[in-house]
């Protein structure tokens, strides 16, 4: 299945949530699929650390859903995050793992996964992820989403996606500092605090 179709069926169920996800072909498909979450959406670029990252928005905002859109490559950077995520249980974390089997936005040389012994859900699972799950088709992803938006839980949803990207759609055009202010301001004004205070000028 294609990530871009899971994408647009993910972005049709999310109205407020806080959206934090990876580096590479899924910034700009993410972009398209999703543009009434372009503002609620952090852009990453760091290998390991978008999990990571959503969790900790999570516990500060345990109020709101918080959706981290990782990738094989990245989750598998960082597997410990899955034993944290099963201790501490967050309940407003949904994550999406985009299982396309390769490193692609360096050629796509294979990850673990590629190999058909490596399961990210199983592994979930044992790390104390009760609902961790795979999705094949954009209708059981649909369906895996209505159910994990809605758990009171750490949910995740391994969704095992082609290794080529949406063609002929916009290129995002911020950077990471825009994209990191942007998202902070979103947050600002949504949750009515002050994160980061007007610059000094000496």
């Amino acid at each position: 299945m294609k990530r871009f179709d899971c994408m647009k069926a993910l972005a049709a169920r999310l109205k407020d949530e806080l959206v934090i996800l990876s580096l590479g072909g899924s910034v700009d498909e993410w972009y398209n699929a999703a543009p009434h979450m372009r503002e609620a959406s952090l852009f990453q670029q760091q290998l390991g650390c978008v999990t990571p990252q959503a969790l900790g928005l999570a516990a500060g905002l345990p109020h709101r859903r918080i959706v981290s859109l990782d990738t094989d490559g990245g989750l598998l950077f960082n597997l410990g995050i899955l034993a944290t995520l099963g201790n501490e249980q967050p309940k407003n974390l949904f994550v999406v793992v985009w299982d396309n089997e390769c490193y692609q936005s360096i050629g796509g040389p294979p990850t673990h996964t590629a190999f058909g012994r490596v399961d990210l859900a199983a592994i979930a699972r044992g790390a104390g992820i009760r609902h961790a799950h795979t999705a094949t088709t954009v209708e059981q992803f649909d369906g895996l989403c209505a159910e994990g938006l809605a758990s009171e839980g750490p949910f995740v949803v391994v969704a095992k996606v082609s290794g080529t990207v949406q063609p002929d759609i916009k290129r995002k055009h911020s950077d990471g500092r825009e994209d990191k202010y942007i998202f902070v301001r979103h947050v600002e004004a949504t949750e009515g605090i002050v994160i980061m205070g007007p610059s000094e000028h000496n």
